[in-house]
């Protein structure tokens, strides 16, 4: 029997629970039974037997949480998933009875078709020149990048695992997934995502790789759900101008009818009032230039005289003083 590494982490994931709850309930039983001992002794080893046992269940606690949600993904960084070739089942001839003629009749004229059905060439998928012209990036992809074929769904978990895959799915529909894993992808090569329905193009997308080289990824497509026609659908992928691998699925049911889009009530624009004419300001009058008057002779400045002043002549009289002289007596 083969075990692939999914299934052996859930067969994991399965005993750690199962082992979780054995301890959780011997660690409350042992510490149940440790009160009702009498001695103290055995009361405390029964106690630190129990609080071992709780210990060792949030430990298998942990250890189920990482199965559950990290050690997938890491395994799968060492051990890329490769592509599993689906077995195409073998017709098996059913032999029939030959019925034997009794009487041969020879044909006198042999009919010749009007029309010859001529089998058409399928040709390989491409991608349309006008998306071409779209590529960001000039990095040479791995000619040996694998994809896994196309799991759909419309759902995703945190994993990108899918919730509800099938290739049937019933409207309305609002978001499609297209799941693949992948290997020996280099990081900046161009990837394309082609969405067809039958012949018409509906939705694409292209960018340079950003993932890593092996893992699981994804192309969704999530349009209104009134477009989601009944028919055949087509999810095309490809790595630099190859075409890589390609998934189909049905949608069936009447797509919901899309909710009418409101018409614009039209706004009455006001009508502007015309403003009252203003009345042009009277022309200003031109003031005659006013004639000079004529400069005012200067006064001619009165030439001052010299007049001789005559003064009073005042006449002294000199009256002589004598004085008496003193004559000395002899001695």
């Amino acid at each position: 029997m083969s075990l692939d590494i999914h299934s052996a982490i859930q067969t994991a994931l399965v005993i750690t629970i199962f082992a979780l709850f054995f301890s959780l309930w011997q660690g409350i039983s042992a510490i149940r039974k440790a009160r009702t001992l009498p001695f103290f002794r055995m009361r405390r080893e029964q106690m630190v037997r129990g609080w071992r046992l709780l210990v060792w269940a949030v430990g298998l606690g942990l250890l189920a949480f990482l199965l559950n949600s990290q050690v997938e993904p890491m395994i799968y960084r060492f051990y890329p998933p490769t592509t599993t070739p689906t077995p195409t089942p073998t017709i098996t001839l059913t032999p029939t009875i030959t019925l034997s003629p009794t009487i041969t009749l020879t044909p006198s004229i042999t009919p010749t078709p009007a029309v010859s059905n001529t089998p058409t060439i399928t040709s390989t998928p491409h991608i349309p020149l006008a998306i071409e012209l779209q590529f960001q990036n000039t990095i040479t992809p791995d000619p040996a990048a694998v994809f896994s074929p196309l799991t759909f769904t419309d759902g995703l978990d945190a994993q990108y695992r899918p919730l509800k895959p099938g290739t049937v799915f019933q409207n309305p529909i609002q978001h499609l997934y297209a799941v693949f894993s992948y290997d020996r992808m280099i990081v900046g090569s161009q990837w394309t995502a082609l969405w067809y329905y039958g012949s018409e193009l509906i939705h694409y997308e292209t960018i340079p790789w950003d993932g890593a080289s092996g893992g699981i990824g994804y192309s969704d497509f999530a349009p209104d759900p009134s477009t989601w026609l009944p028919g055949t659908y087509e999810v095309q992928i490809f790595v630099g101008l190859t075409w890589k691998i390609s998934g189909a699925f049905t949608v069936e049911g009447d797509p919901p009818t899309p909710a009418p889009s409101k018409t614009p009530t039209p706004t009455a624009t006001g009508t502007n009032t015309p403003r009252p004419t203003r009345t042009p300001w009277p022309t200003a009058t031109i003031v005659p230039t006013s004639t000079p008057r004529p400069t005012r002779t200067p006064y001619m400045s009165p030439t001052p005289t010299l007049r001789p002043t005559t003064w009073p002549t005042q006449t002294r009289t000199y009256t002589p003083t004598i004085t008496p002289t003193r004559t000395p007596t002899p001695q």
